[in-house]
C-alpha cells in the first residue's frame, strides 16, 4: 500500500546539534525537547526541536500499557533507529528500557553500546540519582553521552507509590537535590527533572551545573520536554503539566467520522479518487 510520506533520507542537514552544543546552553537559550517515536513524527519536529527523546513512554502512548516496565530492548532500538531516520537537526537520545542497564556498569554499557551502533542516536537516557552516578560516570567515561533522569523515575512508580509530584514538602528536598548533583557530577551532560514541586525544580536548576530539562517541574529549567501526543491532544486526559497545543484526537475522529459517512453513501471514492480507462489513438483523433 503506497502512502503520501516522502523519502526519509531526503534533505539531510549537514550539522546535527551535537551533545557539547547542549551542554553548554546550561543557563541560556531554553532547549526544547518532545517526545518521538516514528521516522515522520520526527520529520514533523525536527525543524523546532533541539532534541527528540525516543522515550520508553512508548509502551503507554503506542502500546497500550498501563506503564513503561514492559517495554523491551527491541522496541526500544527499532523506533529509536526510525526517529534517527526522521531528523536532521536535532539531537536524538533513546531511553534505556527497564532491567537493560541497572544490574551493573556494565551492563548498562553493553545496553547503552548497541542501542547507539544500532540506531545512530546521539545519547541514551536512564533514570535514577545517587545509585545510577557509577554507571553514569562508567558510561561517560567509555565515550556515551547519558541524559540523566531524576525527581519522578516512572520506572520505579512502584517503589515511589505512584505518580504523584515528589518535593511538596520542603523536608523532601534534599535527597532531589543530590541526585542531580549526582548524575551531574558522573557526567550526565543534562538531567531530566520530572514532576518535582516548582521551588525544588528552580533550586536544582540553580545549583546543578548541567543543563536541567524539565516536565512538571518549572519555567525557569534550561529547558522543557513534554510528551508530543499529550501536548497535541491525543488523549482524552492529561496529567497537569501538560498544555494542550491542539485537539488533534478530535480532529482525527471528525475526519473519521466523515469517511465512514462517504463509504457508507459510496460517494467515497469519486470521479478525483478513481482511473478512468486510457483513450485510443482512435478516439484522440
Amino acid at each position: 500500500m503506497s502512502t503520501s510520506i516522502e523519502n526519509p533520507s531526503a534533505g539531510k542537514a549537514s550539522k546535527p546539534i551535537t551533545v557539547p552544543a547542549l551542554a553548554a546552553r546550561k543557563g541560556g537559550e531554553p532547549i526544547v525537547c518532545l517526545t518521538a517515536y516514528t521516522a515522520p513524527m520526527a520529520r514533523l519536529l525536527d525543524p523546532h526541536c533541539d532534541l527528540l527523546l525516543v522515550g520508553d513512554s512508548i509502551g503507554m502512548v503506542l502500546y497500550g500499557f498501563d506503564s513503561t516496565l514492559p517495554v523491551t530492548l527491541e522496541m526500544m532500538i527499532a523506533h529509536g533507529a526510525a526517529v534517527v531516520r526522521g531528523a536532521s537537526r536535532a539531537l536524538v537520545a533513546v531511553d534505556l528500557p527497564f532491567s537493560s542497564y541497572e544490574e551493573s556498569p556494565e551492563q548498562a554499557y553493553r545496553t547503552a553500546s548497541r542501542v547507539l551502533q544500532e540506531t545512530g542516536a546521539a545519547a541514551v537516557k536512564l533514570e535514577g540519582g545517587r545509585p545510577m552516578a557509577p554507571t553514569i560516570r562508567f558510561l561517560a567515561e567509555r565515550g556515551i553521552p547519558v541524559l540523566a533522569h531524576v525527581g519522578l523515575t516512572p520506572q520505579t512508580v512502584h517503589a515511589l507509590g505512584g505518580f504523584a509530584a515528589r518535593g511538596r514538602d520542603e523536608k523532601d528536598w534534599q535527597p532531589i537535590i543530590d541526585d542531580a548533583l549526582a548524575v551531574a557530577e558522573a557526567g550526565a551532560f543534562a538531567t531530566v527533572v520530572e514532576g518535582v514541586a516548582e521551588p525544588l525544580a528552580r533550586k536544582i536548576t540553580e545549583v546543578a551545573p548541567n543543563p536541567i530539562i524539565g516536565i512538571g517541574a518549572s519555567p525557569a529549567c534550561d529547558g522543557q520536554i513534554l510528551v508530543t501526543e499529550d501536548m497535541l491532544g491525543l488523549f482524552p486526559w492529561n496529567p497537569k503539566f501538560v498544555k494542550r497545543y491542539a485537539d488533534l484526537g478530535g480532529n482525527i475522529e471528525r475526519a473519521v467520522e466523515d469517511y465512514a459517512a462517504e463509504v457508507r453513501a459510496r460517494t467515497f471514492p469519486g470521479e478525483k479518487q478513481t482511473y478512468a480507462m486510457k483513450r485510443s489513438g482512435r478516439q484522440k483523433a
